[in-house]
C-alpha cells in the first residue's frame, strides 16, 4: 500500500535510496503555493518532493539554515518548518507537526500519489482560464520582441498564439514572467513559468 510506505519510519530501499536517512518516505509531488520567513516576507513556491516530516521547494529566497518558515500549499494547507538545507533553486525544510497532522499529510500524500497513478484529474494546481487582457509581449534570449495572444493559463504555465516556434528549452519573458518553452502545437507554443503564479494573482484580470 502507498500509505504504509509513506507512513514507514523506514521506507523500502527501492523507493529511497539506501544513502537517503530521511525518517519519512518523500512523495514526488508537485503543488504550488508560498511559503513565509521568519522576517514575515512571503514568496511563491512549487514543491519537489514531500513526507509527513519535510518537504524540498523550488523558490527564489532559499533564507538561511535553521530559519523557521511557513507553507501554505495547495491540497494541503498551512504547515511550519525549519530550513534544514540549500538545494539547486530552493530548500528542503523538516516540518514541525502534531502527529494529527502529520497523519493529515500522510493522507493527503497518498491521495495524491494514488492519483496520479489512476490518471485521475488534478484539481486547481493545473486549473486553466483565460484573461480579460489576452494581449501579451514575449522577449526572447536573444532580445526579440513579439506579440502575442494568450490562449489559456494555469498558475504553472501558459499556451500561446504566435507566428513564432523558439526551440523547446530557450528562456521566454512572458510579460515580466520569466519562463522556458516546453512544447509547440500548431500556430503557437506553450511556456512553462520558472516560478508558479501565486494564487491571489490567478484570475481573469491576471497581467503578466
Amino acid at each position: 500500500m502507498i500509505e504504509a510506505a509513506i507512513r514507514a519510519e523506514m521506507p523500502p530501499a527501492h523507493i529511497v535510496r539506501a544513502s537517503d536517512q530521511r525518517r519519512h518516505q518523500r512523495v514526488s509531488v508537485s503543488l504550488l503555493g508560498r511559503y513565509m520567513l521568519s522576517d514575515r516576507r512571503e514568496f511563491p513556491c512549487q514543491t519537489v518532493d514531500m513526507s509527513p516530516g519535510g518537504v524540498r521547494v523550488t523558490c527564489a529566497v532559499q533564507g538561511q539554515i535553521g530559519e523557521r518558515v511557513v507553507f501554505y500549499l495547495e491540497q494541503i494547507g498551512r504547515t511550519e518548518g525549519v530550513i534544514a538545507r540549500h538545494a539547486a533553486g530552493g530548500f528542503a525544510a523538516s516540518l514541525t507537526a502534531t502527529a494529527r497532522k502529520r497523519d493529515k499529510i500522510a493522507s493527503q500524500l497518498t491521495w495524491l500519489a494514488n492519483r496520479e497513478s489512476l490518471g485521475l484529474p488534478e484539481g486547481r494546481a493545473n486549473e486553466r482560464l483565460t484573461p480579460h487582457a489576452p494581449g501579451v509581449m514575449l522577449r526572447f534570449e536573444s532580445g526579440r520582441e513579439v506579440l502575442a495572444r494568450i490562449i489559456d493559463i494555469s498558475m504553472s504555465g501558459v499556451a500561446l498564439a504566435t507566428t513564432s516556434t523558439p526551440a523547446i528549452g530557450m528562456a521566454v519573458m512572458v510579460g515580466s514572467t520569466p519562463g522556458r518553452v516546453v512544447r509547440h502545437f500548431e500556430g503557437g507554443f506553450g511556456a512553462q513559468f520558472m516560478l508558479p503564479i501565486s494564487p491571489d494573482r490567478f484570475h481573469e484580470g491576471i497581467t503578466l
